[in-house]
Order: structure tokens, then sequence, then C-alpha cells
């Protein structure tokens, strides 16, 4: 999983070119583009600015705001201007998120507040695909971008979407309230998904994609740099679980899994997640893994503790547990560090029914 981005980049901008310039001949400023409010040329000029936006976020680093850029095309540029602009702009991104360090996160609104670099990449992608689709529409042109691409995009920011088997452009069209799909209602409203952080004073622990979770479950990295001896087993099988979830389409980001990766050199350490969303009564279970060079060190203790009080704060939870082996001492003493007890009997005997547990297993758990 080396390609981080960059080349889908550029592969979106040729896509979009070859398109564009097939329109070289048509009202660019008198023609609607689709369902838009925007001329196609207008819609141009709105790729490019969201291009060295993404571009100018992560060269800066902005961490805290969005640094607007709103490229206005001078008047009587044509069509092949129009073009080199846009290419331009997609060669700016490509090198920026080539050129970014894989820790380092800027600022975007939806919906944690932040994405890194393949996360930018993605939006770009999505903005440059979807609005070559707007302008094609407009002027009555056929467009399709390379399938590729779209499963891309889905893998990484469109993770809460079930893709459709065989039809990822229509699946893309479809959850941005651009086309219909059979069996599934229209959308009328939607946002992108990047992958959620949440940081504690020695790690950060980083939402992985489906994207990420299928390059780890096939043997990758996921891309993530790791400790010697990492990924564990168990990192493989959770993100294996996070493949079937998104693939079935109840896959949620913040009750999905999570890497840990150490503050200090930027090595992951181990992995951290939730085996499904809360139950109607807001119960959620918790699991992690280290690899074993990583143990012994407080950071799963670390992680669970900020885990913990990131998902009881919410409404809709009232108690997480954890399941452990009886002979797993050293996990009973990280969750009882991170503030677990013994589960009730009741509680015990719920999660068993529910969750199809182990009798073998015993239960800990927290509350809100």
């Amino acid at each position: 999983m080396t390609d981080m981005g960059g080349d889908r980049v550029e592969e979106a901008v040729a896509s979009c070119a070859t398109l564009l310039r097939a329109a070289a001949g048509r009202d660019w400023e008198g023609t609607r583009a689709g369902r838009l409010e925007w001329s196609c040329r207008r819609t141009a000029e709105h790729v490019a600015s969201d291009l060295i936006a993404y571009a100018g976020q992560l060269a800066g680093r902005a961490k805290t705001a969005y640094v607007p850029f709103e490229i206005t095309l001078d008047e009587g540029t044509g069509p092949a201007g129009v073009v080199q602009v846009i290419e331009t702009t997609g060669a700016l991104l490509a090198a920026a998120v080539r050129t970014t360090p894989r820790e380092v996160r800027a600022f975007h609104p939806y919906p944690f507040r932040s994405a890194n670099r393949e996360g930018f990449a993605a939006m770009g992608v999505a903005e440059v695909l979807l609005h070559t689709h707007d302008i094609a529409e407009g002027f009555g042109l056929p467009y399709e971008p390379p399938t590729g691409l779209c499963t891309w995009v889905l893998a990484r920011i469109f993770p809460h979407v079930r893709p459709e088997p065989g039809a990822p452009w229509r699946t893309l069209l479809w959850a941005t309230g651009r086309g219909d799909l059979p069996g599934r209602e229209a959308v009328t409203g939607w946002r992108w998904n990047n992958n959620l952080v949440i940081g504690t004073e020695r790690l950060t622990l980083q939402g992985v994609s489906p994207a990420a979770a299928a390059d780890l479950r096939a043997g990758g990295t996921g891309g993530f740099e790791w400790i010697e001896g990492g990924p564990f087993h168990g990192t493989r099988d959770a993100a294996g679980s996070v493949v079937n979830a998104y693939e079935k389409g109840v896959h949620r980001p913040e009750w999905g899994m999570f890497v840990l990766v150490r503050r200090e050199d930027g090595l992951a350490v181990g992995a951290i997640g939730f085996h499904g969303v809360p139950d109607d009564e807001g119960r959620a279970e918790v699991g992690y893994d280290l690899a074993e060079n990583a143990r012994g060190r407080g950071y799963a203790t670390e992680a669970l503790r900020a885990l913990a009080e990131t998902a009881l704060a919410r409404d809709d939870v009232k108690l997480l547990f954890a399941a452990i082996e009886q002979e797993n001492a050293p996990s009973q003493r990280v969750v009882a560090r991170a503030g677990f007890t013994r589960a009730g009997e009741e509680v015990e005997r719920v999660a068993h029914e529910l969750h199809g547990l182990e009798p073998s297993l015993r239960l800990y758990s927290r509350e809100a």
C-alpha cells in the first residue's frame, strides 16, 4: 500500500482533461453543469480552487482553519486555458501529497476536523470525478472514469457506504445524490468521511479505512510503518472484520478499528477498536492487540482509557465491555487500569446471549 494518492490525483485530472477537451467547442458560460446551479465554466473554476486549496492545507500544515483559495479565470480564457489550470492545480496537489509526511494532518471540517495526505488526495479525486460528471451532463457528453479510481475513493472517504458489486462509479454517483441504485433510497444530503484520530500522551489512535483494512487483512501494512514484529495476527483478524462490515454496508468508522501509532517515532505498535456499533441499550464491545515488542509499556491501557472516554462521552453509549480469557492476566490488568471492573451477572448473561461469546470468557465493563 505505497500509493498515498499522488498518482490517483494525476489519473483523475487526466480523465477530466480528456472530457473537457472533447467539449472545447461548447458554450461553457451559458451551459449549466448538470444538476448544479453553476455554469460549466464556474464548475471548472471550482475544481481548480479545490485542488489548490487541498494542496495549500497540506503544504501549510494548517491545523485550525481552512485556508481559502478561489480561482477566477481571466476573461477570455478559452477551454484550453481552463484545462491547463486544472492540470496545474492537480499537479500541485499531487506534489503536496507525495511530499507530506504520513503523520501530518491538516484542517478539514468534515467530519472530524482534520485529514491526512491520503484523505486530501481522495477528496481531490472525488471533486474532480464528480464535477467532471456534472460538466459532462451539462454538455450531454458520456463520461465514466476509471473503475479503480472510484473504488479507491469509496474505500477511503465513503466508508459508511455499501459498494454496489461491480458498479463503483454508480455507487459514488448515488452516494453523492447524482444517481440511483436499485433498492436504495435517493440521497438528498451527504458528506464524505475522513478517519477519526484520538490523541493520548504517547500515542495517536488512527481510524482505519476499509482500504487500509483490506491491505492489512491481505498481509500488508495498511499504510502504516510498524514496529518490528507487527502487526500481530489479532490486528489482521480485526481488519478482516472491518472489510466484511464495509462490504455489507454496516461499517461505521467511529465504531471501527484504530491503529496505535507512537508519537515519538511514528511507528504503529498495535490496534484497538469495537466489535460493531452499540446495541439498542447503548452497549458496545471493545478489543485490542499489541505487537509483542510493544507490550509491557502501558500502551494498551493508555489507548483503552482514551477510547473508552471518547465513546462514553456520547449520549448513545451507556456501557463498554471487554471479553478476556480467564488465563490472560496481563489483559485483565490492562482493563482494570483503564477503569473497567468485572461485569455483574446480568451484564455478563446479556453479553453472552447477544454477542455469542464463549462461556469461558470473563467480562469486564465500564459505564458512562
